[in-house]
């Protein structure tokens, strides 16, 4: 019998020798041994490399929104003083403006004041030259008339001028008044 059980373990393909079995799981500690020490560390390297591309890309990513966000607060700051700022020029624009303007319109007046001045002393004077060339062309026609009239020459120039000069003064006399009631 122990001759069949000895042929059956011999043709029995699941029982390996011992020798085989002691040869393989030295060689299956050899091997597992060798990947333990020399490989599973490049492993982990491998894999904390990653997780800190992932993980530190993450923090990273955060501390550059939180810069951006930062940022982006700076340049609203910024963007709201420079209004601001831009709105106190206007305003002082505006202002200077006004005075300008102002200035402007008094010059325009003392220059309107001086022109309607000058004007109405070129009236004047004017008035005055007229004046005296229709006094003298009235005492000179009113002469020739009264010398027509007469039938005489009237060739005093001193007395012509006193007549001529009392009439004339009486007509003035007469306008002014007519002037003074229509007033």
């Amino acid at each position: 019998m122990l001759h069949l059980l000895a042929q059956e373990e011999a043709q029995n393909p699941l029982l390996p020798e011992t020798a085989e079995l002691v040869v393989g799981l030295l060689c299956f500690f050899i091997v597992f041994g060798i990947l333990g020490k020399k490989l599973l560390p490049n492993i982990q390297k491998t894999l904390a490399e990653r997780h800190d591309a992932i993980e530190g890309g993450l923090e990273r990513a955060a501390q550059a929104q939180a810069e951006a966000t930062r940022t982006l607060e700076e340049y609203r700051a910024q963007l709201a003083e420079a209004r601001h700022e831009s709105a106190r020029i206007l305003e002082q624009a505006r202002e200077q403006g006004a005075v300008i303007i102002a200035e402007m319109r008094e010059e325009g007046q003392r220059q309107r004041e001086s022109i309607i001045e000058a004007g109405h002393a070129q009236i004047e004077a004017d008035r005055r030259q007229v004046s005296v060339q229709l006094r003298q062309e009235v005492g000179r026609l009113a002469t020739d008339l009264a010398g027509r009239v007469v039938g005489e020459s009237l060739e005093d120039t001193a007395r012509q001028s006193r007549v001529v000069d009392r009439f004339l003064d009486e007509l003035d006399a007469k306008a002014e008044q007519t002037q003074g009631a229509a007033t």
